[in-house]
């Protein structure tokens, strides 16, 4: 039997406390962090087989308790693979009846501190209850509650001990024992008590408040929407520095911000936020397309640390057919206009490896070199590669194919991103059946995703090009007030927007939003803009919306990417008809249309 470890006496040292400490100093509260081990997940029916726990108070240890526990059952072999303790080791164990009384005596006027407490308290309580002894009044933390209200989730990927215990370096790691696990569970403790500490929680009545659904800090910051403007707008949270720490938007900016200061918040990541905001600001907007768009340029200006999207517009890319004497295909962080020397774009792709899938759909149909080496028509040199061997490139690097015969290539290339598609489903479709038909439905899967990517890369980028060729859009929407929504849209961004009272007249608001409209010095090409740009045509094309004057010809192609997306199949199947998708013959040559013209506001 192990023995309970005497405790050690600290010297307790008189500090006076300030206003902002008024409660029980966490410094002064003495902890009892426990683990147990057990036979089973239920007290009803299985019982304590370790008990381990670590007394600490002010971020000194002062005394541990270990001891194995008899259950009187037998152990399952699967719990005895994960905690190692046998049948064999707890024949000389003391009973329930024993061990429980000496860690009650342990824990006495303590505050309990587990990980996932109602696991270890549950079982705490159902001994108490056989044995007839009264639970003692503790107060129960749980580590794992505070680490979810603590910690942002894109910081940790769960809130499991041995995840918390490696993200923050405890000098124990858990290896399913009690006291281990116990020693691990007081490193992660003064971990989230450091981060906590630095957000102004220095009482154990405000710890305790951490996991509540509304603390008394959060609903004391009400006031800060008080003066903001019951309207559509956008909305930013500052620190005292000024700092933004996030940018949101809402058609009733007021009423939102309010929501962030009761219990209809949830989200953990603006529980932290809430604790270190000293005011909120506003833009108010004339309408919700103005709103979003504002908000999409503020987080990437600002970049908050606590809004999740739109932050790295730069991480998407796109697929480009360069402009060589040979050209090939290249990922690149932005779309250019240099189609006037032979370059083409897909995309953009949110991640990389949708670039590459995109990549090997197009290669399936024209055989372009895969070589970064820069060739010159008139000084060929080099070896062929193993793909000018297969037939999958015809090696211009050695001059065995000349740049007439590959231009020819690159026009196909060219023809099948920009105009029709098709030759590059076909290819891929040819090749799909020979798998489904040699019942190789796994790579017909990775094949079937290589055309998606294609399709939907080819669609975006073509949807975007025909926006983004247009000099100026005014259009108009009606509000539900019977009034109308005004934007001016310039190169894919939006310049301008108004809103017309019912009963007014809207020319006049036009001419004016005209006259102090911006003027973009070109169309940009970064993340940011592509998202501002997709906001854009989905409020062009929402029922209801009407053109009121258009610079130039607004039009995609007719037998372009856009009509096939939804005939690509795009979730995993086995059935060999899903997995070639619709026959290449019979479909649509007109793709869908943009916006349901109307000549007049």
């Amino acid at each position: 039997m192990s023995h309970p470890t005497p405790n050690v006496d600290v010297m307790s040292v008189a500090v006076q406390s300030t206003l902002d400490e008024l409660g029980t100093p966490l410094r002064d509260v003495t902890f009892v962090v426990v683990d147990l081990e057990t036979t089973g997940g239920s007290p009803a029916d299985c019982g304590i087989t370790e008990i381990g726990a670590v007394k600490i108070r002010g971020g000194a240890v002062l005394g541990e308790f270990q001891t194995l526990v008899n259950p009187g059952v037998s152990i399952a072999p699967f719990i005895a693979l994960l905690t190692g303790i046998t049948d064999a080791m707890l024949v000389e164990a003391p009973p329930l009846r024993s061990a429980l009384p000496a860690f009650l005596e342990f824990a006495h006027g303590c505050v309990l501190v587990a990980h996932n407490a109602p696991f270890d308290i549950g079982f705490l309580r159902a001994g108490c209850e056989s044995l007839d002894i009264p639970w003692p009044t503790f107060s129960v933390l749980d580590t794992a509650r505070i680490a979810r209200a603590t910690l942002p989730r894109d910081e940790v990927a769960n809130c499991k001990l041995a995840t918390l215990a490696a993200h923050f370096h405890a000098t124990t790691s858990p290896t399913h024992r009690a006291l281990d696990d116990a020693r691990a569970t007081v490193d992660v403790l003064h971990a989230l008590l450091e981060r906590l500490g630095r957000l102004g929680v220095q009482s154990l009545e405000e710890l305790s408040g951490v996991t509540r659904r509304v603390s008394s800090a959060q609903r004391n910051k009400r006031h800060l929407a008080d003066n903001l403007p019951d309207s559509p707008g956008v909305y930013l949270f500052r620190d005292h520095s000024g700092r933004v720490l996030y940018v949101g938007k809402s058609r009733r900016v007021r009423s939102r911000v309010r929501s962030y200061f009761t219990a209809s918040e949830t989200r953990r990541r603006m529980t932290e936020m809430i604790a270190i905001t000293d005011r909120v600001d506003a833009i108010a907007c004339s309408s919700d397309l103005e709103a979003c768009v504002r908000e999409l340029r503020l987080i990437v200006e600002h970049r908050p640390a606590y809004n999740r999207r739109s932050k790295n517009p730069e991480r998407v890319v796109w697929l480009k057919l360069t402009t060589d004497a040979f050209p090939r295909l290249s990922l690149v962080r932005g779309c250019r206009d240099d189609s006037d020397r032979g370059a083409a774009y897909l995309g953009p792709f949110n991640s990389r490896s949708s670039a590459e899938l995109a990549t090997e759909a197009l290669l399936q149909a024209i055989p372009l070199r895969t070589c970064t080496t820069r060739i010159s028509p008139r000084s060929p040199q080099g070896s062929a590669c193993a793909l000018a061997d297969m037939g999958r490139c015809g090696a211009p690097c050695t001059g065995q194919q000349s740049t007439d015969d590959y231009a020819v290539l690159a026009d196909l290339a060219r023809h099948a991103i920009t105009v029709d598609p098709r030759p590059v489903v076909e290819a891929v479709q040819q090749r799909l059946t020979q798998l489904v038909a040699d019942e190789r439905f796994e790579d017909a899967a990775v094949w079937r995703d290589r055309l998606s990517s294609f399709i939907r890369g080819a669609a975006r980028f073509q949807r975007l090009a025909s926006l983004r060729s247009l000099d100026q859009i005014v259009a108009a929407a009606p509000t539900d007030d019977r009034g109308w929504q005004i934007h001016i849209i310039r190169n894919a961004r939006l310049v301008a927007a108004g809103t017309a009272a019912r009963g007014a007249d809207p020319h006049s608001l036009i001419e004016a939003l005209l006259l102090t409209a911006d003027q973009p010095a070109m169309p940009p090409d970064d993340g940011a803009a592509v998202e501002e740009a997709e906001m854009l045509l989905r409020w062009l094309e929402a029922p209801g919306t009407r053109l009121v004057h258009l610079s130039g010809d607004w039009c995609s192609p007719a037998l372009g990417a856009g009509g096939l997306v939804q005939q690509v199949v795009v979730t995993p199947t086995r059935d060999p008809e899903q997995m070639l998708g619709r026959p290449t013959t019979g479909w649509s040559t007109v793709s869908r249309p943009i916006a349901t013209y109307r000549s007049n506001a």
